[in-house]
């Protein structure tokens, strides 16, 4: 270590010389690195990806060496299939039944958006599409329905360290609605929150915060991610929440 630090050391005064200064990116300067050291802080080893859509989530938490058991569920047909080829390549990735989560069991229709990503159960708002126009729906697919706590023993055993990401556009309060008995057991979650209502009907992120402050649960990183490109305003964010001790 004592190298190590005088190799550092060195090459930072060799570039000051020259008037620039090196500066060594830290491993939770972005999401993904922020998200995997709370998982670690947390001794975290499942992790269940609830709206995986193509697996970015996934492969990116992989590809920073998150090394624990890993259950993706996407409802859409093309979506899943591509997800079981990605995962194929990594014995810990599973991929769940192709099923939405939500409160209650049954078939239902998913509006497919152009860019895929914004495909959701609930019906888009103007302001979404101002902000993204590649949003705007093409279609719908008829999909099966099925709650959380009532799958969850398929996927969850009983000493599994769990954390949920729930990332449902919109749908992330009716997931929640029927995952109570699994959120009771969990360690972490990480959803997504809107500050302005992008999808009809959906709950605002202090209302979500609110509810899992109540269930136990205390913020603990937000991180951006989407904002409208005119204004400047953000529209989403990422609150991960570990339970409170």
């Amino acid at each position: 270590m004592a190298l190590q630090k005088r190799l550092v050391q060195g090459i930072k005064k060799a570039f000051r010389r020259v008037g620039l200064d090196i500066r060594f990116a830290s491993e939770i300067d972005d999401f993904d690195g922020r998200l995997l050291a709370g998982l670690r802080h947390h001794r975290i080893d499942t992790l269940l990806d609830i709206g995986a859509n193509e697996g970015q989530f996934a492969l990116g938490l992989i590809k920073r060496g998150y090394g624990g058991r890993l259950v993706s569920f996407e409802p859409m047909a093309a979506a899943h299939a591509r997800l079981c080829q990605l995962a194929a390549k990594h014995p810990s990735w599973e991929i769940a039944e192709a099923v939405a989560l939500g409160s209650e069991t049954g078939e239902a229709e998913i509006n497919v958006s152009a860019n895929s990503v914004s495909s959701s159960l609930l019906p888009i708002e103007e302001s979404h599409l101002q902000a993204a126009p590649q949003s705007a729906y093409v279609g719908t697919e008829t999909i099966q329905m099925v709650r959380l706590d009532d799958i969850a023993a398929k996927y969850v055993g009983a000493d599994d360290q769990l954390f949920i990401k729930i990332d449902t556009q919109g749908f992330e309060s009716q997931v929640l609605d029927g995952a109570q008995d699994t959120l009771a057991r969990c360690t972490g979650v990480l959803l997504e929150m809107s500050l302005l209502e992008l999808y009809s009907g959906q709950p605002l992120w202090d209302e979500m915060l609110s509810r899992l402050r109540a269930a136990g649960f205390e913020p603990w990183a937000i991180d951006r991610s989407f904002s409208d490109p005119a204004s400047g305003r953000t529209l989403q964010c990422d609150v991960t929440l570990f339970r409170a001790r």
